[in-house]
């Protein structure tokens, strides 16, 4: 973010501490027992493509336990991210508004200030216990701008198999020693920058690393990124369902738990490696301009090792279910499924950080369980994460705010409107506080895609695409000027223009 200070940083970082330190007072969990309120448990999976599910109709059989979630669930087919990567993503999930609002569109970009308090925790007030968790460094920089309205933030390295340094030695620093760490300390594959703690660390997570059964993971441990924060699934999940089970005891609590898996890199245990052996090829795309031209059979390879791991989640995910409901947790909980962004194997584009927004990227998947509920809903209507915060207050009594941009879901109070528009925005490379010149913006409305880029060449372009018969995207409708292509154009064109006014110097 070009504003963001180093003085900035430091106040958001000490936010951040106070909240961890907190955490760790005891009692862990304040008593805020309030008859009939209900809990929320907010479970997001880190580039889970709603394409890749077999929930959704993917031909690889990735979801079983996800499936049979869905039968007690409100499951949402047309469900869109804010954002394609993590930060925008996120944090448009959290503040039910869009990236060209909350302004954290940049790679590790923050909140803007005059809207920090415009957030989910803020709003769900102290009558809950709030709870935040994220292996992703990044969200956790919202956490530190949100501090004063979360009592307890789990550090990074929660649940982990083996911690960093930083998460042993520094706990009452924990976002600003990741920081560091992640920046100076350890890239994976290069040499330690500093002998003292960079040889140390190294040191400590090779002693680790040999207690552990190195035969049960082919590819080697999970990890979340590229510093060493080694995890295993089962020991991740384990945390969060011991953490559910202390906040279930002392209720009502909002959860928000943002677990780093699928995302790459993609390592699952030996029982899920390589049982996608079959003759599956999907839709040969042609590379996109703005792609990085990587080759289709690398880009197969990438995505059978992408739905192995998926596989590996959704056992564990339908594990942690099945405790839940055997506890007791599901009786009186809302429980959200959702991801911060999709992940792409086509076009020549691995992963997400790009320029682009097709559904790979865009479409994930959204289900909400109720308390007790034992149906299933299935809903077609285009919604978006910005849309989940409203919903929930409206769902626990809380008042819904005027600043969110979001809707309230359909089967949860909202109106199914088909003809709805909805948007994701992708603008890593703009200032954060300028009039987005360079990004590239998708609406969707109804059946119809339309895909606006900005600043990257001489002239904006434009590509459209009819989802409801082209589910690939294969097709662009533009260029062939459809008579009701002028509506969406000018559509777009003005919600550009409305968003930028108050950045443009006068």
């Amino acid at each position: 973010m070009s504003n963001f200070s180093r003085r900035d940083f430091l106040k958001v970082a000490g936010l951040a501490s106070g909240a961890v330190a907190m955490s760790q007072m005891a009692p862990r969990f304040l008593s805020r027992k309030i008859d009939g309120a209900p809990n929320v448990i907010i479970l997001v999976f880190d580039a889970m493509t709603a394409r890749n599910l077999s929930l959704y109709g993917y031909k690889r059989e990735t979801t079983p336990n996800f499936q049979k979630f869905a039968e007690r669930a409100n499951v949402y087919h047309n469900h869109h991210s804010g954002g394609n990567f993590t930060t925008p993503g996120t944090a448009s999930l959290l503040t039910g508004t869009y990236p060209w609002t909350h302004r954290a569109f940049n790679i590790a970009g923050l909140i803007e200030r005059e809207r920090i308090d415009h957030n989910i925790f803020t709003a769900f007030g102290d009558q809950y216990h709030r709870l935040a968790f994220s292996q992703n460094l990044l969200p956790n920089y919202f956490f530190g701008q949100f501090a004063k309205d979360i009592e307890t933030i789990l550090p990074a390295s929660s649940f982990s198999l083996i911690e960093q340094v930083t998460g042993e030695m520094f706990t009452k620093d924990s976002v600003a020693a990741y920081r560091s760490f992640d920046n100076f300390l350890f890239q994976d594959g290069s040499p330690p920058a500093s002998l003292v703690f960079g040889l140390a660390d190294r040191i400590l997570l090779r002693s680790k690393e040999a207690r552990i059964n190195m035969n049960d993971y082919p590819r080697g441990l999970p990890r979340a990124g590229d510093h060493a924060l080694f995890f295993q699934l089962k020991d991740v999940f384990d945390g969060v369902q011991a953490t559910i089970s202390e906040l279930d005891a002392n209720g009502p609590y909002l959860a928000y738990l943002h677990l780093w898996a699928p995302h790459t890199p993609y390592k699952p245990t030996k029982q899920f490696d390589k049982i996608f052996q079959d003759n599956y090829r999907p839709a040969k795309k042609p590379d996109h301009r703005f792609g990085t031209h990587i080759e289709y059979y690398k880009l197969n390879n990438r995505r059978q090792n992408y739905d192995e791991f998926i596989a590996n989640v959704d056992a564990e995910f339908g594990r942690l279910i099945d405790t839940l409901e055997a506890n007791g947790a599901l009786d009186n909980s809302y429980v959200v499924v959702v991801s911060d962004h999709g992940e792409s194997f086509e076009r020549g584009v691995e992963e997400h950080v790009t320029k682009l927004l097709y559904e790979t990227l865009t479409h994930i998947p959204l289900l909400i369980s109720a308390p007790g509920q034992q149906a299933r809903q299935d809903i077609y209507a285009p919604t978006n994460n910005v849309d989940i915060l409203p919903t929930l207050l409206k769902l626990t009594g809380h008042p819904i705010p005027d600043w969110t941009e979001g809707k309230l879901l359909p089967g949860f109070g909202g109106v199914e409107d088909m003809e709805r528009s909805q948007f994701t925005v992708e603008a890593k490379g703009n200032p954060a506080y300028a009039p987005l010149t360079q990004a590239t913006v998708a609406m969707v409305k109804g059946s119809h895609k339309l895909i606006y880029y900005s600043g990257y060449e001489a002239e904006v372009s434009f590509e459209l695409y009819d989802l409801e018969n082209d589910y690939e995207e294969l097709e662009d409708l533009y260029p062939s000027q459809p008579s009701f292509l002028k509506a969406l154009e000018d559509e777009l064109l003005e919600k550009m223009d409305s968003v930028n006014k108050k950045y443009r110097k006068p």
